[in-house]
Order: structure tokens, then C-alpha cells, then sequence
């Protein structure tokens, strides 16, 4: 199983490269049910691992001019907060038994993962319906536009500080429809958020956890690996019909999650 992790650690990293956002959302399915560690550790592995391999890509973005570095600082700071917030304080605070439906015990780990499945099936209709979004007008709209971005920088860090996902497949759009960003530099710019959302989110878990470093850092490197393969494979496939498909595998194992965690636990 541990060599199954593995490789699917390096297709992780494949997706990320060729997808961009929502790439990196099979990390804690992988971390969880191939290399059996518990839901919550899982979200704060997979805090280091997205932050690390979005680093990467962002890098490999910014040397093509492609990473709006103020925006991601300027809109990053109040995610940032948020997902150090959630870790340091929420999450601690969080009992492994939460609440009974009947005869039914919700638990942690089953609410996370249930939260997950849910947030896989929205990102995958994300996906799969891929279509072409206008740009928006900060200006046209300022004051309202200004609280669309402070409301979306705190849901995206609470997604990310909860659940370990990066949360690109929301803060694309919003960069697109709100800030008027063009697509291109709307996935830079989010790989960057990611990575700081992410790494800042795992910061705030030291102390809380025991870390397996060898572990952690054995997995981000094949994950890392694997995003020069996506990069290098995406230059030559079609990314839009790549997308699609891989939202419907998001989809699938999003409806897995769910009736594993509520109908076979």
C-alpha cells in the first residue's frame, strides 16, 4: 500500500501540473485511505504538501510573468489570518465525538471527511462544466466588490484551514469576476495564495502534532516530481478536455468518500 501511496503521490503532483486549481484536492483522500493516517493529521500533511508544490508551480509562473504578486500578498492577508486562526485555535477545540443522530455517532474524522467529499463534489462541477468566464471591474463596483473579496478570503481560509485543500477552485473565479484578473494570471497568482494560505495554515499546527518529517518529506518530493511531469505534459495535451475528465474522477471518489463515511462506517 505504501508503494500505491506513492505513486499516487506522483500523480497528485501530475494533476496539479496539469490542471492547476483543484489539482492538489486528492491529497488527503491519498493520505487517509492508502496511507492510513487519520483525517485530521492528514488535513495538516496536506497543508505542507499543497503550500510546498503550489511554491514550486508559482515559481515556474512567476519566471513567465504570470503571478500578480501584490494582488496575491494583498488578498492573501486575510486568508492567511483566517487559516492560522482555524489551525492554532479552531481545530484543537474540535472533540472526537461531536454529536449523535440516533443511534448514529458523528465523529470527527467522519465529519471531516464528509465535509471533504461535499467540498470534492463542488470543485468537481467546477471542473467538469469549465466554462468561459468574463473578466469583472474592481472599480465598476468598489465597495461592494471590496466585501465580495474580504468574504472570499475568509471562506477560502477556513476551507483550507479545516480541510487541508487549497481552495483554488474558489479563488480562481473570484480573482477572474471580481479583482478582472485574465486567466492566466488569475492561476498564478492563486498557485501563490495557495502557498502561502498553506504553509502559514501548517505553521500554526507545530506544537499541536507529532510530525513525520521523513514521511512529509518523502511525499512532497515525489508530489513536487510529479508537477515538472504535468507541466511538460500539459505543454502537449488539451487541458480544458483534461480537466473535465479529471472532474469526473474528483466527482467519483467524492461520492466514494461520502457513502464509505455514512453508509459502510
Amino acid at each position: 500500500m505504501e508503494t500505491i501511496g506513492y505513486i499516487a503521490s506522483v500523480l497528485i503532483g501530475i494533476s496539479l501540473g496539469l490542471v492547476g486549481g483543484g489539482g492538489s484536492i486528492l491529497t488527503v483522500p491519498v493520505l487517509v485511505y492508502i496511507f492510513g493516517i487519520s483525517p485530521v493529521m492528514s488535513t495538516s500533511y496536506s497543508l505542507f504538501i499543497v503550500g510546498s508544490t503550489s511554491l514550486v508551480g508559482a515559481y515556474g509562473k512567476y519566471r513567465r510573468g504570470l503571478v500578480n504578486v501584490k494582488t496575491a500578498l494583498f488578498f492573501g492577508l486575510s486568508s492567511m489570518v483566517t487559516v492560522y486562526l482555524t489551525r492554532m485555535l479552531l481545530v484543537p477545540l474540535i472533540p472526537q465525538n461531536l454529536f449523535h443522530i440516533g443511534h448514529f455517532q458523528v465523529t470527527e474524522p467522519l465529519l471531516t471527511m464528509a465535509l471533504f467529499a461535499v467540498l470534492m463534489l463542488v470543485a468537481s462541477i467546477g471542473m467538469i462544466s469549465g466554462g468561459q468566464t468574463q473578466p469583472g471591474c474592481l472599480e465598476c463596483d468598489l465597495g461592494r466588490n471590496i466585501v465580495k473579496l474580504g468574504l472570499s478570503a475568509v471562506g477560502i481560509g477556513l476551507t483550507t484551514g479545516l480541510l487541508g485543500a487549497g481552495g483554488g477552485f474558489l479563488l480562481i473565479p473570484t480573482l477572474v469576476l471580481v479583482l478582472g484578473m485574465p486567466m492566466r494570471e488569475a492561476v498564478g497568482t492563486s498557485l501563490l495564495i495557495i502557498a502561502l494560505n498553506s504553509l502559514v495554515g501548517f505553521a500554526g499546527d507545530l506544537g499541536h502534532f507529532v510530525i513525520d518529517w521523513y514521511f512529509l518529506l518523502t511525499v512532497t518530493l515525489v508530489a513536487v516530481a510529479g508537477i515538472f511531469i504535468g507541466g511538460l505534459l500539459a505543454r502537449k495535451l488539451d487541458s480544458g478536455q483534461l480537466k473535465k475528465s479529471f472532474g469526473w474522477f474528483v466527482l467519483a471518489m467524492g461520492c466514494f468518500i461520502l457513502f464509505k463515511e455514512l453508509i459502510l462506517s
